[in-house]
């Protein structure tokens, strides 16, 4: 599976400000920002993600799938330390 096809599918089906998809064509990381994981705990976003890509996953294109999840004031504040370092 092409990352363009993660991040086309994500961006289609939730409302993100960002998405950043990297892998190797069965294990990949998701970064997703958006307002809409304002008041989500930690299980609900992953849920949220991985809500779109069921398809995917149940039919084995995607194998592996780390998800980081941030509302656009965390992105902010993580890429301001990140430049930090």
């Amino acid at each position: 599976m092409e990352i363009s096809e993660i991040k086309n599918i994500l961006e289609n089906a939730l409302e993100l400000d960002e998405v950043i998809v990297k892998g190797d064509g069965s294990h990949y990381e998701v970064i997703a920002v958006g307002a809409m994981f304002e008041g989500m705990n930690r299980v609900k976003k992953q849920q949220a993600i991985y809500g779109p890509l069921m398809g995917q996953i149940a039919a084995n294109e995607i194998h592996a799938l780390s998800i980081k999840t941030y509302t656009p004031e965390e992105w902010a504040r993580d890429k301001k330390l990140m430049s930090l370092s």
